[in-house]
């Protein structure tokens, strides 16, 4: 089993999650986040001042699959959320050695 993790924009989300649940993915957690990379952030001006804004709102999708899944929802995560642009995010993949699904007690590919 592993754990995804995708950073994406806020904007994408709707589109990364019509991908995944093709796939027949359904159960995800999302969270709104900020952070930085290559894009920097942006410059506003605010009542005459110049602010520089280096923390951007992103949107971070988690994902439980099977190991045989993960290339499947990478590939859909990163067609639904690629834009050609700095900033459209980073996927992360994390191994897990056990889930346990709490109301039953199952555990393993099982819970997921």
């Amino acid at each position: 089993m592993n754990k995804i993790e995708a950073i994406i924009r806020p904007g994408k989300l709707e589109e990364v999650k019509d991908a995944l649940n093709k796939l027949g993915i359904h159960g995800m957690t999302v969270s709104q986040v900020i952070g930085c990379g290559h894009q920097k952030g942006r410059t506003e001006v605010y009542r005459g001042a110049e602010y520089s804004i280096n923390l951007l709102p992103k949107v971070k999708v988690e994902i439980i699959v099977s190991k045989k899944w993960v290339d499947k929802c990478v590939e859909a995560i990163t067609t639904a959320a690629r834009s050609g642009e700095i900033g459209d995010g980073k996927i992360f993949i994390y191994p897990l050695s056990n889930v346990i699904r709490i109301r039953t007690g199952e555990q393993g590919e099982d819970a997921i």
